[in-house]
């Protein structure tokens, strides 16, 4: 039917249905309007025209972002509870070890569309709390001909990305390279990216076949936040200790399919095998000092206890407050994971009457294993002069982890559509998951445990289509997502650790169940697509990192009792002859539904312990409560396209203040421009202006102990943020062949 839009209900790329009988929201875009956009990564994309999403740059790197979708998270840091599934080509694309998404593993364009889910689809499994992005690839049947591009920015980014396509009606291939390099706008944070990805296909006159290789090298800085006193004072560029280096290598081998059984019965499924290494170098900031009780003198202790407790090294000696005649100020904290991942999924789709009206009935069963080697270590350092660090050779015993995890999940899943008439469609769905996490501790004993979580997660709803391309819609439905290893390994508030280094041995956690509902209306037509929607999920036994010492990255992992997502979604996209505008509003009202005590001592308010009182419905830190987006394009001839777009996100609770206490994060406004010039029909110029009006923004804040470092240049506040991009300006060249 032509104008009618379908998606598929499961991760597995088999059979749609139309989205008009989708009882919940979705969210589509293709290649094209990836590459119209000018956008530097897909969660860039999501940025500038996905509603609902924001972006924290807690880490200040472009490819490292904390993806934020009606209040859940996508992000590659451990320190965050991950509250969304991320598929590409219905391969589970969260890392076992801590559910994290690394968004620079894959080239932005090797992706044919992308589909965001919104809600607690229980189909999608794991994580799946807030929402689901899920990624199909290019193959050379979609896509044909040669592509190079090349682009320079400011900030000393030069990109280089090819592409070639082609098949021959049986064969078919897509290939992709991706070089991108820039020195960053911040002090010491250069970033190099390399990412290839090829893709192999064969096509039968009921079947097809896939074959997918991808690789990456990419070595990312991003300093993270710094003292809002060192911004304003020596400049935006300024970091607070450095380096803060990540460096991911990425092996994926995948193959999927799908077979035609008759007219009506379709199975599809995937297999994959992926090795991901990640590499961590953090120069930080230190919390310990030479010890103050006169039996102790002359050695190093742990910070700010109780009791003292001088530090060890790896041989079990004292260490001493001075090593070769330099102060330990500072430490060295190294982290590498080395993961080996494999698993599949498998679905049958069956589309026939169901006592005479039409049925779509799609069950699957999916299975995904890891083993990962979880290695870190602490080394104490000093401050170079530009606070930099420079490891002394000695590394602390406590700081220690060799940890080896298993983790196995086993997903059984069912969803069933009705037509009950013509224009009434309900949906039943299920999923069924279990999962067992195996952690043994190869530098001790405490590590070491056998965790399983289970639970089966219904949803319900229905969709109703009205005149004019009109359709009603409304759901419930549930997920979950276990604790990972990481989070069971870092949960005790007595004995906070930094992140991703120090793991203890812990209290356990218990799995965390989101419960949401949603309705609303949407129309779609030639030139208008529009939706209104409410949307409301609370989180059982939430899991959430608390901080809970000295340094803005230490804290522990606790299940903290329920939280609520709750608010409003409004979306258009409008066709206007040469002219388009699109436009989205979310209101997000994110609360702590039950109240606790939180360590944060680096908060102002904290009593004498050090802690703060939650109450129920404080605002949940680091999400902005409004959220606009609008855009408007204009083809101004048949060479040359102009467009705008333009971001507001309000203001947001520093983390470490979930009791409220304290001035927010203020919030701001963005502006971009770009441009592109098809000079013919082969070649094609574009320019892009990101912050037109180089405004002075943060996207993220936390507390932290700033006075360590600083406290001889007089810079004692305990607000440390994330500065925003400048003004920055890219100009490239396409050509197509």
């Amino acid at each position: 039917m032509e104008g009618v839009t379908v998606v598929g209900q499961t991760p597995i790329h088999g059979t749609g249905i139309e989205k008009s009988k989708l009882a919940a929201s979705v969210q589509s875009a293709n290649s094209d309007a990836i590459q119209q956009s000018q956008s530097r990564s897909l969660s860039d994309y999501m940025r500038l025209n996905f509603s609902g999403i924001s972006i924290n740059e807690a880490q200040n790197n472009p490819y490292q972002p904390d993806v934020q979708y009606r209040g859940f998270t996508a992000s590659p840091l451990l320190g965050l509870p991950q509250g969304m599934s991320v598929y590409v080509n219905g391969i589970r694309f969260n890392e076992p070890f801590g559910d994290t998404v690394n968004w620079d593993l894959l080239p932005q364009g090797a992706i044919d569309s992308v589909n965001l889910f919104a809600g607690s689809n229980p189909v999608f499994g794991q994580n799946t709390l807030g929402g689901a992005l899920s990624l199909r690839l290019k193959n050379g049947f979609d896509h044909q001909g040669n592509e190079v591009e090349a682009l320079v920015s400011e900030h000393g980014r030069r990109n280089v990305q090819f592409s070639s396509a082609g098949n021959d009606g049986r064969f078919g291939y897509f290939v992709i390279g991706n070089y991108d390099e820039e020195d960053g706008w911040r002090d010491f944070s250069p970033s190099d990216v390399r990412q290839l990805l090829s893709t192999l296909s064969w096509r039968g006159d009921d079947s097809s076949l896939d074959l997918t290789l991808a690789a990456n090298d990419n070595k990312l800085l991003g300093n993270g936040a710094s003292p809002i006193d060192l911004l304003d004072q020596f400049g935006r560029e300024q970091v607070f200790t450095h380096p803060d280096q990540t460096e991911t290598k990425l092996k994926l081998l995948a193959l999927s399919g799908d077979r035609w059984l008759d007219d009506n019965t379709q199975l599809a499924g995937n297999l994959y095998y992926r090795k991901n290494e990640v590499a961590t170098f953090n120069g930080d900031d230190t919390d310990f000092e030479a010890c103050e009780d006169a039996a102790n003198a002359g050695f190093l202790c742990e910070e700010d206890g109780a009791e003292e407790e001088i530090v060890e090294d790896l041989n079990g000696n004292n260490v001493t407050a001075t090593i070769n005649g330099e102060e330990p100020e500072a430490t060295n904290n190294r982290s590498n994971t080395d993961t080996d991942a494999f698993g599949g999924a498998l679905q049958l789709a069956l589309e026939n009457e169901l006592a005479g009206l039409d049925n779509q009935l799609i069950v699957g069963f999916s299975y995904d294993t890891a083993q990962s080697d979880f290695a870190a270590d602490t080394e104490l350092a000093e401050l170079t002069n530009t606070r930099g660090t420079e490891g002394l050779g000695v590394y602390v015993d406590e700081a220690r982890v060799r940890l080896h995890s298993e983790v196995e999940h086993y997903g059984l899943f069912l969803t069933d559509t009705v037509d009950l008439t013509d224009r009434l469609s309900a949906t039943l769905s299920g999923r069924y998951n279990y999962s067992r996490i195996v952690m043994e501790d190869n530098y001790g004993t405490e590590l070491n445990g056998v965790h399983s979580f289970s639970r089966f997660n219904p949803a319900a709803g229905l969709a109703y289509t009205l005149d004019d391309g009109m359709s009603v819609y409304g759901s419930y439905s549930e997920s979950s997502r276990a604790p990972t290893p990481v989070e069971l390994s870092c949960a005790d508030p007595d004995d906070p650790c930094k992140l991703p280094n120090a793991f203890i041995s812990d209290p356990p956690l218990y799995q965390v169940v989101a419960k949401s509902y949603e309705m609303g209306i949407r129309g779609e037509s030639s030139d208008l697509n529009w939706n209104l929607g409410l949307f409301h999920t609370t989180n059982h036994d939430d899991i959430l990192f608390i901080n809970g010492g000295s340094l803005t990255s230490e804290g522990y992992f606790d299940n903290v009792g329920r939280t609520r997502r709750q608010g409003i979604e409004a979306a258009f996209a409008k066709s206007m002859g040469d002219w388009q505008f699109s436009g989205s509003y979310t209101y997000l009202d994110a609360t702590f539904q039950t109240g606790f005590i939180a360590n944060s001592p680096n908060n102002p308010q904290a009593n004498a312990n050090g802690q703060i009182a939650v109450e129920k419905g404080d605002r949940i830190p680091t999400l902005p409560r409004h959220n606009i987006k609008l855009a408007a394009d204009w083809n101004a001839t048949q060479a040359l396209a102009l467009g705008m777009d333009v971001q507001f996100n309000s203001s947001q609770y520093y983390r470490g203040d979930e009791a409220n206490l304290n001035e927010q994060v203020d919030g701001y406004t963005l502006a971009n421009l770009r441009a592109t010039y098809k000079a013919n029909p082969s070649v094609e110029l574009f320019a892009r202006i990101e912050n037109v009006f180089d405004s002075e923004y943060e996207t993220f804040g936390v507390y932290g102990e700033s006075d360590e470092v600083l406290g001889d240049q007089g810079i004692d506040d305990d607000r440390f943020v994330a500065p925003g991009k400048p003004r920055t300006a890219t100009v490239g060249i396409r050509a197509r062949f």
